[in-house]
């Protein structure tokens, strides 16, 4: 993969087959995985601390929250795909009563949740 050189400046290509003004830079990229990610320093404040760890928490249960609701949508999706009226029926009110927990939880806005299931009751409706 050497370029048409003169052999008089193929010297000056490395082994990895660098052309010669690379050779300034390296062979390497710096990228996102070599560079060393730390985490923010935590605050002093008992108050500060309480809200970490209130954060935590929040954010483990609203990450178990949100997959539940995109696994049911897939679900949904699935059967939709596969042409049974009668299953997709099923998990269309499985799936609208997912929604609305999830706008319970504060998961989904509930003007979202209306439109996913409006969109997902008319593909079923328009199934054979």
């Amino acid at each position: 993969m050497t370029p048409a050189l003169p052999k008089s400046q193929l010297h000056l290509f490395d082994r990895v087959g660098m052309l010669p003004y690379n050779k300034e830079f390296g062979p390497t990229r710096i990228s996102s995985a070599d560079t060393k990610v730390t985490k923010p320093a935590m605050a002093n404040h008992l108050s500060a601390l309480k809200r970490a760890r209130q954060t935590e928490r929040r954010t483990v249960r609203n990450r178990a929250n949100t997959s539940t609701l995109r696994t049911q949508l897939r679900a949904l999706r699935e059967t939709i795909e596969k042409g049974d009226k009668a299953a997709a029926e099923q998990a269309y009110r499985q799936t609208v009563s997912a929604l609305d927990k999830a706008i319970q939880k504060g998961t989904l806005h509930e003007n979202t949740a209306s439109r996913y299931k409006s969109r997902l009751g008319v593909r079923v409706n328009a199934m054979k």
